[in-house]
């Protein structure tokens, strides 16, 4: 599938959603729902190209595997946590969708600190 097959399978949802909402909400929610995750899992079935790719670059940069695998799981944690927010949010909760997307940044941000630490001790090994 490509991304205009995704597009037309949201755009498809939304619209059926549309015309449910007048007769039940709540089946244009779940089938929005339904469509949010079947985009969701194909993406993440993409995760193995992407993953292949980061180590095809890893082998011709040497590079500390661990700054990839944190890039890695951030990259994870974003998508995560957006698309959770994004399903809270379009069912009318976007208080818990805000919630989810704050505790996703502190998670990137925690996930990232030995990064900044190295990042720091390298500058101060140039500095002294």
């Amino acid at each position: 599938m490509t991304v205009v097959t995704i597009a037309v399978v949201g755009i498809t949802a939304v619209l059926l959603a549309v015309a449910l909402k007048g007769m039940k909400g709540e089946y244009g929610t779940y089938l929005v729902m339904a469509a949010g995750f079947f985009i969701f899992f194909y993406g993440v079935g993409k995760l193995t190209t992407i993953l292949d790719t980061i180590k095809q670059v890893q082998s011709y940069i040497r590079i500390n595997s661990v700054y990839l695998s944190t890039l890695i799981k951030m990259i994870g944690i974003t998508y995560v946590a957006e698309f959770a927010a994004g399903i809270c949010k379009d069912a009318g909760y976007g208080a818990v969708g805000t919630q989810i997307e704050i505790f996703g940044k502190l998670s990137v941000l925690a996930v990232s600190m030995p990064i900044l630490l190295a990042l720091i001790e390298t500058l101060q090994v140039f500095l002294s």
